[in-house]
């Protein structure tokens, strides 16, 4: 995950309320930013517990595969691999049906496939 985020993200992180954060914090806060498709993701970010983290989430839909790409973008570097799990039933866990999450142990790299497989 990138020090902080980049400049773009940052004028629309949360200043006010239960969900505000500053600068200092760096990559930790939620942020309300425009789609670069239609409507206003709602991202959180932490960096804790030996993981990055990102959830993206709307209203009323569930972001699009563009929408990710555009956040990932936005706190991660651009050579990050990062993943969504998709974890087993008993594991399960969903507060909210428009979100997904984008997760990376941190100090490590994530073992991709052979690229000739995809």
């Amino acid at each position: 995950m990138r020090k902080k985020p980049q400049k773009k993200a940052e004028k629309y992180r949360i200043k006010k309320g239960l969900l505000k954060s500053y600068e200092i914090y760096g990559n930790n806060g939620h942020f309300m930013i425009p789609s670069p498709q239609r409507g206003v993701l709602f991202v959180c970010v932490s960096d804790g517990g030996g993981w990055d983290h990102i959830s993206v989430s709307l209203p009323n839909r569930t972001p699009t595969w563009k929408e990710m790409c555009f956040i990932k973008d936005l706190f991660f570097e651009p050579e990050e691999t990062v993943i969504q799990y998709h974890p087993p039933k008993s594991k399960y866990v969903n507060y909210h049906s428009f979100v997904l999450h984008m997760w990376k142990p941190r100090g490590m790299e994530i073992l991709l496939p052979p690229i000739e497989f995809v």
